[in-house]
């Protein structure tokens, strides 16, 4: 049997989740002894769909399978034309309701590999509880509106958050600049001020990195330690730079969502060798990173001493 042959499209380079996804499809390519391309879109849907279309409609580039996280819809026509010419078709990280179609008369693996996203955002929400209690004002930056990997970690954290605390919602596009640029724009309004924000949240790492570093750059001592004395949280637990931030004290707390891409080429592998279709739809679970009752007892334990 060939050496089974893998295209994978990322959102972007500037982000360390997704990076840990490159990484993950390249180790999971040399245990199974599969070739991999990593390819980036740099957040930009038309590029990512030019791009793959190119490796389909060409075929000296047919890879064995794509699997692509969107940066917008789910490309239901590049999926069609994948499935098609016989390429395997794996979506990460969207909700596509074309799947169970495609699979009806698909030759090869067409499946999709997801973190809960709910689930990121209720424990989102359960952290902001555990670090100001009943109530207080969060500032919240979003992921972009056009896919539901935001949507989802918003529903979820909205259900979970105590009633009494209020949410003041920004938008990134989960890169550390657009976290950095959020914030700027934030301190630039005299209404800033004024809602007495009790912690920033947001949807990943990177963003929340980049709302610090916002923080740490303004002039004013008094302005920048009070902005930094406020917990800020983050999501996708990387171990390498969310994990550690949260323990170096950059970061109160992080929600770990491990990387999909290594799931997605196992299953693909085990398809190619039994002949048999993986299941539609494969949920990874996160987890709270410190969990949760640690979170409470720095909180209790910060009380006591004030």
């Amino acid at each position: 049997m060939e050496k089974l042959n893998i295209l994978v499209s990322l959102l972007t380079e500037e982000n360390d989740y997704q990076r840990e996804q490159a990484a993950s499809a390249q180790t999971a390519a040399q245990k199974l002894g599969a070739a991999v391309q990593i390819i980036y879109a740099n957040n930009d849907a038309v590029l990512q769909t030019q791009q793959i279309l190119q490796y389909i409609q060409e075929p000296s580039k047919r890879p064995d399978a794509i699997v692509v996280e969107p940066v917008g819809t789910g490309m239901l026509q590049v999926a069609k034309a994948a499935v098609s010419a016989g390429i395997g078709w794996v979506v990460i990280n969207a909700n596509v309701d074309y799947l169970p179609q495609l699979r009806q008369h698909a030759l090869v693996p067409a499946f999709s590999v997801c973190s809960d996203h709910e689930e990121i955002g209720r424990i989102q929400g359960k952290q902001m509880a555990a670090i100001l209690g009943e109530e207080g004002t969060v500032l919240y930056i979003e992921g972009p509106g056009v896919r539901d990997v935001a949507r989802m970690r918003s529903k979820g954290m909205m259900q979970t958050k105590p009633p009494k605390i209020t949410v003041k919602t920004l938008k990134g596009d989960w890169t550390q600049q657009s976290g950095y640029h959020a914030i700027r724009s934030w301190l630039s309004l005299s209404t800033s001020r004024e809602l007495h924000i009790g912690m920033i949240a947001c949807q990943n790492d990177d963003m929340a990195f980049g709302a610090r570093r916002a923080f740490e750059e303004l002039t004013e001592m008094k302005e920048r330690d009070s902005w930094l004395a406020l917990p800020i949280t983050g999501c996708d637990g990387v171990p390498k730079t969310g994990q550690t931030w949260v323990r170096q004290g950059r970061l109160a707390a992080t929600v770990y969502s491990p990387p999909l891409i290594g799931d997605a080429i196992q299953l693909l592998a085990v398809s190619r060798t039994s002949g048999k279709q993986p299941d539609e739809r494969t949920l990874v679970a996160p987890s709270s990173f410190p969990a949760l009752p640690e979170i409470q007892k720095k909180r209790s334990t910060a009380a006591s001493k004030s």
